[in-house]
């Protein structure tokens, strides 16, 4: 099936769960910058989890399908399609998402899957380098994508996901952390201050204005390895939350590290947001991955006996 591209929106790219293994040649694994969503809408249509599909940023693609397909929109929502459910479009049906109405990163999945050549293992884009996905850049009008051979119909009625199921996506939410290896040099002030989200972000990261985080200690570091989730303190004193593009290693301060768990909401945020932060130990950040896979592994369970 082929779909065209009418509408780019803004910063449309093809995005998997990304390409581990390549960080010692300073290459993140990138992919989807919210992973849960991408996972999730990919499992209302059917596909593998880490299947690429399209991720666009405060404002939706519009897109014509060849054939009759499922689609399924997670994480920003949009007033054209409901979330979080499959929804049928008919060949040569035109569908325009537009401006997100809640969050900032919306997923879209059909059915079989976007078709693009792999790079490095995976269907991402990686903008900073210029490959993978589509061309290697965002979608543009005109464009047209393929999709894989879908195994199924992909629809099954009329069904959601449990919201109990979803992240706590807020534009005001505490985001829980893991002490950073500089936590100790900056005090506790920070875990008790609230910081605004400045319209300074993209895919490698977040910027986020509030009370200067100062460190005590005076020693210059060495590069370190950061990952998503990493929040640095550079010399403003204005700390930057990485996301799915960050670089591989920063020689700025870790005052704390986002678990996996809350990175989803890190995605979600736009500007006028606001943040907190709220210390957990690493066994509960461990803990709290654990119940989520296992509530997605009843999920894939329950959806696969809807496709059967």
């Amino acid at each position: 099936m082929e779909v065209t591209v009418i509408r780019a929106g803004v910063l449309t790219t093809v995005q998997d769960a990304g390409g581990p293994g390549h960080r010692a040649l300073g290459v993140p694994a990138g992919g989807a910058a919210d992973a849960f969503a991408l996972r999730l809408a990919n499992l209302l249509v059917g596909n593998a989890e880490r299947a690429a599909a399209l991720e666009c940023t405060l404002v939706g693609p519009g897109l014509v399908f060849s054939e009759d397909t499922t689609m399924a929109v997670a994480g920003a929502a949009f007033a054209a399609l409901p979330s979080w459910r499959p929804v049928r479009v008919k060949a040569g049906e035109a569908v325009d998402f537009g401006p997100c109405i809640a969050g900032c990163r919306g997923y879209i999945a059909i059915a079989g899957g976007i078709d693009v050549p792999p790079v490095l293992g995976s269907r991402r884009t990686y903008l900073p380098g210029a490959f993978g996905g589509f061309e290697g850049r965002a979608l543009r009008e005109g464009d047209r994508l393929r999709t894989g051979g879908a195994a199924h119909s992909g629809w099954t009625g009329r069904w959601h996901i449990d919201p109990k199921l979803l992240p706590a996506y807020s534009p005001s939410p505490v985001l829980r952390v893991v002490r950073g290896a500089q936590a100790d040099e900056f005090g506790r002030a920070w875990l008790q201050a609230e910081f605004n989200v400045t319209p300074r972000f993209d895919r490698m990261g977040l910027r986020l204005a509030g009370p200067k985080l100062v460190r005590t200690g005076e020693c210059e570091l060495v590069s370190a390895a950061v990952a998503p989730g990493t929040v640095q303190v550079p010399p403003d004193g204005q700390p930057i939350v990485l996301l799915a593009d960050a670089q591989t290693i920063g020689g700025y301060p870790k005052v704390a590290h986002v678990i996996a768990v809350d990175q989803p909401l890190v995605a979600q945020l736009r500007t006028g947001g606001t943040v907190r932060f709220q210390e957990v130990t690493l066994a509960e950040a461990h803990r709290l991955w654990r119940v989520r896979e296992h509530e997605i592994a009843i999920l894939r369970e329950g959806l696969a006996e809807k496709f059967k």
